[in-house]
């Protein structure tokens, strides 16, 4: 078991390097939660929202065109402060936790390979404990995204700051765990698809003749969780941006069942270049600063 010390110092590293992905990589994060919202339109729009729905058709690249040239640039980096309070929360937390839990579900101190399932039943454990946490910011994070787009409710908060205290006032603090259950699915799912596979490829990797432990290495491993996230966590991604991003729904099923129904199966994965470009970006960013950091202080 990690001491206190160690932990403090893994998630302090984690959130740094969470941190620093996030930044990099928000405006495809923006360009995903964007094409996700999209639902197909049965009357005429107006012409913003038949803008945003061509965009949408054109795909990843199209929409931050759109997104820059309708909004402005900065408009690409809208939710980044809640983005970096999710991070620091989520990304510290469920990194940091990883290895402790992981130990407990191994039953002792860690010798030789870790069996697959044990990492996946940590990764799900972590990512279930951090979302819980980092609910609010991510809730503030996709309002902030969608404020903007033509089909959605427009709440013209100020910033993250303002956001949060006026969703209290406005909705309740309940609200700031709106979509909670397709968030937690979600970030169980992806953390888990993240990590466990990350801990899976490396260790395969380094099994291998000429693999090391080194960038190459790490490189290939954040791609391959990457991959693995935004395969097996698109559908819970899109209903969770929806729920989060528009009032229209009245709980995770009914998301689920209206997307099915007026979008049709192919909506789940909207937005599946974007996400893939996001998460596995993000995941080669991450785990190679997290890597070098973690070298550099513990």
């Amino acid at each position: 078991m990690a001491t206190s010390s160690s932990f403090t110092a893994v998630f302090f590293s984690s959130a740094f390097a969470a941190c620093f992905a996030e930044v990099c990589t928000i405006p495809l994060d923006t360009a995903k939660v964007r094409l996700q919202l999209q639902r197909k339109a049965p009357l005429p729009l107006p012409p913003a929202a038949a803008a945003a729905t061509a965009a949408a058709a054109g795909g990843t690249l199209a929409t931050i065109m759109c997104i820059a040239r309708e909004e402005g640039v900065a408009a690409l980096w809208k939710g980044v402060i809640p983005g970096l309070h999710r991070q620091f929360l989520y990304g510290g937390l469920r990194i940091s936790l990883y290895e402790p839990v992981k130990v407990f579900f191994v039953g002792g101190a860690v010798v030789g390979d870790v069996s697959l399932l044990s990492k996946i039943l940590a990764a799900l454990t972590t990512g279930v404990i951090a979302i819980v946490v980092a609910n609010p910011t991510d809730l503030v994070k996709v309002r902030l995204q969608a404020d903007g787009k033509a089909n959605t409710v427009k709440r013209s908060y100020s910033g993250a700051l303002n956001a949060y205290p006026t969703i209290i006032r406005q909705e309740g603090i309940g609200a700031l765990w709106t979509g909670l259950g397709p968030n937690v699915a979600r970030n169980a799912i992806i953390n888990a698809a993240e990590l466990a596979s990350y801990d899976q490829f490396k260790q395969m990797f380094l099994k291998l003749p000429g693999f090391t432990d080194n960038v190459f290495t790490h490189l290939l491993a954040g791609l391959g969780a990457g991959f693995f996230a935004v395969c097996i966590g698109s559908p819970v991604d899109v209903v969770k941006s929806r729920m989060m991003g528009d009032s229209m729904y009245k709980s995770t099923l009914d998301c689920f069942a209206k997307t099915l129904k007026n979008d049709g199966p192919c909506a789940f994965y909207k937005g599946f270049i974007a996400n893939f470009c996001r998460i596995g970006s993000w995941n080669v960013i991450m785990f190679l600063t997290l890597e070098q950091v973690r070298r550099f202080f513990l």
